[in-house]
């Protein structure tokens, strides 16, 4: 089940928090940013893990923390040489990404999600659309999925079941 909720998302209950990327992204804004000034660890892996592997919009990047914090990155766009410069979501790159997604909670058996309005900020695609993505790529995951919709730094979300 997915909800829409409103709160901080680093103070989640959900078991894996998801974030969206670019390729080689620096992460510099919003939940990026909070990841980012967390877990620097993660952004140094991952932006190895693309120099190594040149990844592709689509594809998707699990990390998981000494703390046993774990992320999964949704790579939803090219990235660029310019770190200033904001690259809009692909949308088949958004729809590979979440089908990716509901495989890899099947498989590791995540028990819940926590995740922004993805691809939809600065430059993004429609929310409704996105939204829809998301009802048709993950309504089969068993577990609850907490959308954060609004950012409320330092707010407990109300996240049902957790």
């Amino acid at each position: 089940m997915i909800y829409e909720v409103e709160g901080d998302i680093m103070l989640t209950r959900a078991q894996v928090i998801v974030n969206d990327v670019s390729v080689g992204d620096a992460m510099t804004r919003g939940l990026g940013r909070k990841l980012n000034e967390r877990y620097p660890a993660m952004v140094e892996a991952y932006r190895e893990w693309c120099e190594e592997t040149n990844p592709e919009p689509g594809e998707i990047w699990f990390w998981e923390g000494t703390d046993n914090s774990q992320i999964v990155n949704l790579i939803i766009s090219e990235g660029d040489e310019d770190p200033a410069r904001i690259r809009r979501p692909d949308k088949i790159a958004v729809n590979r990404c979440l089908r990716r997604l509901a495989l890899m909670v099947a498989e590791e058996r995540f028990k819940s999600l926590a995740m922004p309005k993805i691809a939809s900020g600065d430059f993004g695609l429609d929310w409704s659309e996105v939204r829809g993505m998301m009802d048709s790529q993950l309504s089969e995951v068993l577990g609850p999925i907490f959308v954060y919709v609004v950012d409320l730094e330092g707010q407990v979300a109300s996240e049902p079941g957790m």
